[in-house]
């Protein structure tokens, strides 16, 4: 660790603040274990960029307290009396233009020390930074990313490797490949966005309005049908064909729409990669079975990491090139 990391905090609060969520990490920087965690769904779509820096202080104020209290006799309003207040790093679309305050989003190739570079102070709270995101922008390929870069790195040391081909899936899903410990590649695909559009406002889906058990067999059929030679768009509609004439029941049609949108998004990669053996996947629980099931299928080998996991290994990494 560097001499600058060594005079700061023995602790920092990791912040993945999205588009619908708040989640909130007090964490150990020397080892990385989370001693405290927050969660909400008080994401950009529910707060003014005004009440951000309100929002935030309220829900991690006393952990910065604490942090604080350790060093020195408190002063008034809290902070510790010669000590640093407990650092913040905040990832994710918090650093938008819908966010808190806009952050850069910076031209691959990106390494963690470049993110820490172009951390953007936090306006209305001391200490806290708000990390960059990345982007591609040409002829043939414009994409952009906000938080799971941060995860990406976490996922890259807590497998003490240089170079891999992650995953990591949700409403937007991404792959992204870094070598040498850059991050120098990565794509977007809708699954889950796409799934939920299909599912609730689709006839084909229409079978699948109320919530159901996963099935497996319906969601194997999905996979198989994401590589019909049509494309996603027929076998999408298939949900409906299969429903009508081929014994599709109305509780399996979501587990088949999930097995078309995961299936087609993964055979994409496939072909895209077509040496590559093993995938990281960083994600939740639930969606890490569905994607190892469609990545087992088309020959990839696969690594799980917890998103939570992930993403602290990576603001911890960020925060110790930072030095607060």
């Amino acid at each position: 660790m560097s001499a600058a990391a060594n005079d700061s905090p023995a602790r920092l609060i990791a912040i993945d603040w999205g588009t619908s969520n708040f989640r909130a990490f007090l964490v150990d920087r020397e080892s990385g274990k989370c001693l405290d965690s927050r969660r909400s769904e008080a994401g950009l779509r529910s707060l003014s960029s005004a009440e951000f820096p309100h929002y935030c202080a309220a829900q991690v104020g006393d952990w910065r307290e604490e942090g604080g209290a350790a060093s020195g006799a408190k002063e008034e309003g809290g902070a510790a009396s010669g000590a640093k207040s407990v650092p913040i790093y905040l990832a994710g679309m918090v650093g938008s233009k819908r966010g808190w305050s806009e952050a850069p989003q910076l031209d691959l190739p990106v390494s963690a020390t470049d993110l820490a570079a172009h951390v953007v102070a936090a306006p209305g709270v001391d200490n806290a930074w708000i990390v960059p995101g990345v982007k591609i922008v040409a002829v043939e390929h414009v994409d952009v990313m906000r938080g799971e870069e941060i995860q990406a790195f976490g996922a890259l040391s807590l497998c003490a490797t240089r170079e891999a081909l992650c995953c990591l899936p949700g409403t937007h899903s991404k792959w992204a490949r870094l070598a040498d410990a850059q991050l120098v590649d990565f794509t977007t695909a809708m699954t889950g966005e796409l799934y939920h559009a299909v599912r609730f406002h689709t006839l084909p889906g229409e079978p699948a309005r109320e919530s159901a058990e996963f099935d497996a067999a319906a969601f194997d059929q999905g996979l198989e049908a994401a590589g019909h030679p049509a494309g996603i768009l027929h076998a999408l509609f298939e949900a409906r064909s299969r429903h009508l004439y081929a014994g599709l029941a109305s509780e399996q049609v979501g587990s088949y729409l999930s097995g078309v949108t995961i299936g087609s998004e993964v055979l994409s990669q496939r072909r895209i990669h077509p040496q590559a053996g093993e995938v990281i996947l960083v994600g939740s629980s639930t969606l890490n079975a569905l994607y190892r099931r469609a990545m087992t299928a088309v020959g990839f080998g696969v690594r799980e990491i917890d998103s939570d996991q992930a993403t602290l290994a990576g603001l911890c990494a960020l925060a110790e090139r930072h030095g607060h």
